[in-house]
Order: C-alpha cells, then structure tokens, then sequence
C-alpha cells in the first residue's frame, strides 16, 4: 500500500512539472478600451458604442481581440475562428457597475462567470439582439426587473445567440 502511494504521489508531481510554463501561466488581466481599441467584426473603435463590450486573449498575442458588445463576443466563439486550444482568457463588462453609456473602468468579469440577461429592450452596439453580463443574479434580476428579459448563465446565453445567429443566416 505505502508503494502505491509513493507511486501515485510521484505520478502526480510527474504530471505537474510536465505542464509548459503557458500552461500555468496566470491569465492576462483585462485592458481597458482606448480611441485605438478597434472592434473585431465593425472595425469601429469602441468608445463610439454604448452598452457591455468584451475582449478576448489569444495564445501569442499580448493585445485583445475587442468586440462592440457581448453578442459579438458570442458569434466569434460560435464560429470556426473559436479554436479552444487557442482561447487564453475572455472577459465582458460587468454591467453592475458604471453605466449603459459608460460601463465603469475595471469591471470585467470572465465570460463564463457571468450571468446574462437576454431579450431585455437593450440592443447591442450595432442594434442587435445583446445578453448583458453582470457578476451577481441579484444585479442580473434588477436589471430584468427594469428592461425585461431572462437571467441564464453563460451556457443559456450561448446557445440563444448561437440559435438566433443561425435563423438569420448570420
């Protein structure tokens, strides 16, 4: 038995130190939307648009990808250009703080930590249909409470957009 354990234990360092430093690396921290901060599909810089923006890390690169809004953030990770082998870190505003017109400096959330609200009367930055992110239920529901919609967690929001995408032949 104490073999077992020494061989189990070994396996298990074994295992660690094979990791790459990449891979244990610490996630990227956020970056905060400049005049030189170009949305990905619009190619508009981002402080033109109101509402939650995102941004993502690939592997290799130092710079986001940004994105206008939150369902923008959802169509690049439904498409092929979504490779999870590639993805590092993905982040959306935390609309629980600041405001529609100015979400706040600082509040970003990891997009799957987040929970949205879908198909309130907000539209996205390009009149779209937006899953607005927020880091706690209770800031999602009063939110609904005042904009209508759904409260889902990222998975629910996810599989909305992506359906909607899909019917319109985005």
């Amino acid at each position: 038995m104490k073999k077992l354990l020494v061989f189990c234990a070994s396996a298990l360092l074994l295992g660690l130190t094979a990791c790459s430093p990449e891979e244990t690396a610490t996630l990227p921290s956020p970056h905060e939307p400049d005049a030189n901060s170009v949305a990905y599909f619009c190619h508009m810089s981002l402080p033109e648009h109101e509402g939650p923006k995102g941004q993502l890390f690939l592997r290799g690169q130092k710079e986001p990808v940004w994105f206008a809004s939150v369902s923008e953030v959802f169509m690049f990770l439904a498409t092929e250009l979504a490779q999870p082998r590639d993805l590092v870190a993905v982040y959306v505003n935390d609309m629980a703080q600041g405001s529609w017109e100015k979400p706040a400096p600082g509040a970003w959330i990891g997009v799957e930590k987040a929970f949205y609200v879908v198909g309130s009367s907000k539209t996205s930055a390009m009149g779209e249909r937006e899953a607005v992110p927020f880091s706690s239920r209770e800031a999602a529901l009063a939110f609904q409470q005042n904009f209508g919609g759904e409260v889902v967690d990222f998975a629910t929001a996810k599989a909305a957009l992506s359906a909607e995408l899909a019917e319109s032949g985005s």
